[in-house]
């Protein structure tokens, strides 16, 4: 129990530094880049899903949830949501460079999960055009509406990198436990060989937990990936299926609970299926 806490606190403390530039970074970008970026996806029209798919692999918060209250505004196209959804890496990114990743690695996940989301955005968008015709034109002058559950717009970008940074280095240090005791007992039973030897459970699981709207959904798929418990299928599986906080905001904002749960279910079947066969193909 002692030698699983230590190499916890260990790995934690290694990983501080990496973290806090990374979301210094990060910080520095989503407050330049946040009111552009939301206004570039409004009018990007039928290329909404590659706009979509493209600055969704940013690992914050914003873009996700800025996404589902255009959405709910009627102002972007579901395609567009669903690849903003799936690009949407949340803590991938920082965790991976933090553990010294390779940087052909993290760009092949990120490029991956970009394209993914973008052909899937663009097929849903005209699969939907075919069955109900063009959509509506879109108002000249949206009303906007920010969405911003974190308070990173209040204070400076080193006291905000430094919230995310402690924020995730405590849930790195409950989840690097619950991981270390899990596979203690796992491993003691020859449990953990047994359920991941089923053909598309990891995939599957992963996608669930991929849909909790949290960041540590995002923290537990990379860890687990990184410790080599779960293959790259489950990895993309998960991260494709995260969609940090902006699902909570479309169930807050849209009115439409049969559309909210159409969304969600569309995300997983589609998070789960390109995970597994992007797992099949053998992208990493």
């Amino acid at each position: 129990m002692q030698e699983i806490l230590l190499d916890s606190i260990m790995d934690c403390l290694k990983q501080l530094p990496f973290l806090f530039l990374s979301y210094l970074v990060v910080e520095y970008a989503e407050h330049r880049m946040s009111g552009r970026t939301k206004d570039m996806i409004y009018r990007a029209g039928k290329a909404g899903p590659i706009i979509g798919g493209l600055i969704g692999v940013v690992p914050q918060c914003g873009f996700s949830a800025a996404a589902a209250g255009l959405f709910a505004g009627g102002m972007i196209s579901p395609g567009t949501l669903i690849a903003v959804f799936l690009s949407t890496s949340d803590e991938m990114l920082p965790i991976m460079v933090s553990e010294g990743i390779a940087a052909g690695i993290i760009g092949k996940i990120l490029l991956t999960k970009m394209a993914a989301a973008a052909v899937i955005g663009l097929t849903i968008d005209f699969a939907l055009e075919v069955i109900r015709g063009p959509r509506k034109r879109m108002p000249e002058h949206p009303q906007m509406c920010e969405h911003h559950h974190c308070g990173c717009s209040e204070h400076g970008i080193i006291r905000s990198a430094l919230r995310h940074t402690i924020r995730i280095a405590v849930f790195l240090f409950v989840i690097s436990v619950v991981i270390g005791f899990g596979m203690d007992w796992f491993q003691s039973g020859g449990m953990l060989q047994t359920f991941l030897s089923i053909p598309g459970i990891e995939e599957i699981t992963a996608g669930v937990v991929g849909l909790i709207p949290n960041c540590a959904a995002s923290v537990l798929i990379t860890k687990l990936f990184l410790e080599e418990v779960i293959g790259q299928g489950a990895l993309f599986a998960g991260l494709l299926c995260g969609a940090g906080t902006g699902i909570l905001v479309l169930f807050r904002e849209n009115r439409s609970m049969r559309t909210n749960f159409r969304v969600l279910i569309t995300l997983y079947i589609c998070g789960t299926a390109a995970g597994m066969i992007l797992g099949g193909i053998g992208v990493l």
